[in-house]
């Protein structure tokens, strides 16, 4: 099956998020931000790749839009839309919230302890893409590419120099691992 708009907005409107309690950790917020392509395309997800940066723990890494949440944000839906509009120049307030998907936090004792909470959007036209300093590119994947068999495989990468094995999509050279694998796999999951 094709992923389309209706099918997440069906898919979303039973869909109740799990949230995640650590009192300990930071609370963040993501954007997976979604629009009807050409139709040889069909459903399109806007990703970025993070800059490389020492001081960013998910450097150069493929991502969502999103980060940690700031004492001026009323809530986690206002860190999503302030974020994706530091990051990419989009702006959300006038997109349509279409849900939320289940909170998550780093496996890997390594990472700062964030817990992260995925807000699902659609646009109704593709907007220019103008990425902030954190971000070396923003771009948009068809999600019927990410769906496909061959698209998700286990990789093993080198992470702070030790090796470990994920699983991943690789898709037009972009590889997409880590907590974003873990939001879009369950998601996509649910809208097929």
């Amino acid at each position: 099956m094709t992923p389309t708009l209706a099918r997440v907005r069906d898919a979303l409107e039973d869909h109740r998020a799990k949230p995640e309690t650590a009192p300990e950790a930071r609370p963040a917020a993501v954007a997976l931000i979604l629009l009807e392509g050409p139709p040889s395309h069909g459903l399109e997800a806007l990703f970025i790749r993070r800059a490389e940066r020492s001081d960013d723990p998910w450097s150069g890494q493929v991502a969502l839009p999103g980060g940690r949440y700031d004492p001026g944000d009323v809530d986690l839906l206002v860190t999503a839309i302030r974020e994706t509009r530091e990051e990419t120049g989009v702006d959300l307030s006038v997109a349509e919230r279409l849900g939320v998907l289940d909170d998550l936090y780093p496996r890997t004792p390594t990472l700062p302890p964030v817990v992260v909470r995925p807000f699902v959007f659609a646009l109704p036209s593709r907007p220019a893409l103008v990425p902030g300093a954190e971000v070396q590119r923003a771009f948009w994947l068809p999600l019927a590419r990410l769906s496909r068999p061959d698209a998700r495989r286990d990789l093993t990468l080198a992470v702070r120099g030790v090796e470990r094995t994920f699983p991943a999509y690789v898709i037009e050279g972009e590889v997409i691992w880590g907590m974003t694998e873990r939001i879009l796999t369950p998601f996509l999951q649910l809208i097929l």
